[in-house]
């Protein structure tokens, strides 16, 4: 790799021991992807993926204060993945105690640590960062040195800003010593889609279904997607973003896609148009009929696969300010159709620190706490993330949450009828 004169000097050592570490480490990291340069990281903010103290990552802690002890800094102020707790969301005593004193016993420790080395502010934990109200939205072109898949693939599908799917801690050191190793997702080539995926339905398709279909079909690769603009339009709305952000989860967790482009609609698609394909680019349809296969062959790892849901998590990634709007009404008339007042299952909606405190300003939050539906800032992955979550019989709509734990995915109508109507699946 060839190196400028400023990072050899950092690499050897001119801006101490610590940070020639940091450097050395970006340096290996891209060696093994057979990165030519370091690029500057040009973001105004970072972002972090790691945001819980579980009590198993005392390497990290360890990492974490020599950065602190050395005085490296990140060069950016960041947000950080949701936190992990939460007291309003329903646990028994047993989970109450796993969670605090066995799992998460070292989270007020680690937030100091993340406060000491540049935390955005004190609320800033979301998996969905880009969102106008955390104020953590890259422009076009920037460089990031971000590692959480969701936001990774948003920020370089519907924002063009440039970030490859780096991993925890690497997203740090980035920041710190503000490069990264140029390669792929950074580079021209390496954005050009080898997949052209049609989208045939007959109507338009749930975005973490589709998502999910893609993701298992090109993994790693980057598809270029053909009327999907049809269900979308062809301006990047509110209602297309917050669309985009549920299908590019998916994409990135049921596979590993970190770019996306969507034929007259993400930013680079509508520069390029075709260009972006590449000449061996190979063709997958998607219709009424291949969605019900995906979603058909999705396992369902229940104890027993009749049991009534005792929990609903919607909101992974974190929802929009829209969604709890839209969610608001859609329960409120899923209650009246079926003559119940309160939601049938214990059902929780994520979204950001940031997006509650503008929902709380409205009357929708009112009315939705009437329907007994909790509104939180947590991670239902981190949640989940133990034995005794992994025995409950959990839904969602979010196939991040389906990939990662033993939570069974249903669609966002048959979500809203389990929860307002009740009854076993």
């Amino acid at each position: 790799m060839h190196l400028t004169d400023e990072q050899q000097a950092i690499l050897s050592g001119s801006q101490g021991e610590t940070m020639a570490k940091v450097m050395k480490t970006l340096v290996m990291y891209g060696d093994a992807f057979e990165a030519e340069e370091m690029v500057a990281v040009t973001s105004e903010y970072n972002h972090l993926v790691t945001s819980f103290g579980l009590g198993v990552m005392a390497p990290v802690y360890d990492l974490m204060q020599q950065l602190i002890d050395a005085g490296v800094m990140s060069q950016q102020k960041f947000s950080v993945d949701p936190r992990p707790l939460d007291k309003n969301v329903p646990k028994n005593l047993l989970q109450n105690l796993i969670f605090n004193k066995f799992m998460y016993n070292k989270q007020d420790f680690y937030e100091g640590q993340l406060k000491k080395l540049g935390l955005l502010h004190e609320d800033a934990f979301t998996c969905a960062c880009y969102m106008d109200e955390v104020g953590n939205k890259p422009k076009k072109g920037d460089i990031l040195s971000w590692a959480e898949s969701s936001a990774v693939v948003y920020a370089n599908s519907v924002l063009g800003a440039r970030c490859n799917r780096n991993s925890g801690i690497v997203d740090l050191m980035g920041s710190i010593v503000g490069f990264v190793p140029k390669f792929g997702l950074l580079t021209d080539e390496g954005r050009k889609a080898s997949w052209i995926v049609k989208i045939e339905t007959s109507k338009k398709p749930e975005a973490q279904l589709l998502g999910s279909a893609i993701g298992m079909k090109v993994m790693e690769d980057v598809p270029y997607v053909v009327g999907l603009d049809k269900w979308l339009g062809s301006e990047l709305t509110d209602e297309a973003c917050t669309y985009l952000k549920d299908f590019g989860a998916a994409t990135a967790s049921n596979g590993a896609v970190g770019l996306y482009h969507i034929e007259n609609l993400t930013p680079e698609a509508v520069e390029s148009g075709k260009e972006l394909i590449k000449s061996d680019a190979k063709v997958y349809v998607i219709d009424d009929k291949e969605l019900k296969r995906v979603k058909d062959n999705y396992p369902v790892i229940w104890k027993d696969r009749d049991a009534k849901p005792k929990l609903c998590f919607m909101g992974c990634p974190h929802m929009s300010l829209q969604q709890l709007k839209d969610w608001t009404d859609r329960v409120e008339a899923g209650l009246k159709a079926a003559g119940n007042k309160k939601v049938q299952i214990p059902t929780v909606f994520t979204a950001p620190p940031a997006v509650l405190e503008e929902f709380n300003k409205t009357d929708y939050a009112k009315r939705l706490k009437e329907t007994g539906v909790i509104t939180s800032y947590i991670c239902p992955l981190m949640y989940m993330n133990n034995p005794l979550c992994g025995k409950m019989p959990v839904i969602t709509s979010s196939n991040k949450l389906r990939t990662y734990t033993s939570a069974r995915y249903y669609t966002d109508d048959e979500i809203l009828l389990q929860i307002t109507k009740g009854g076993k699946n």
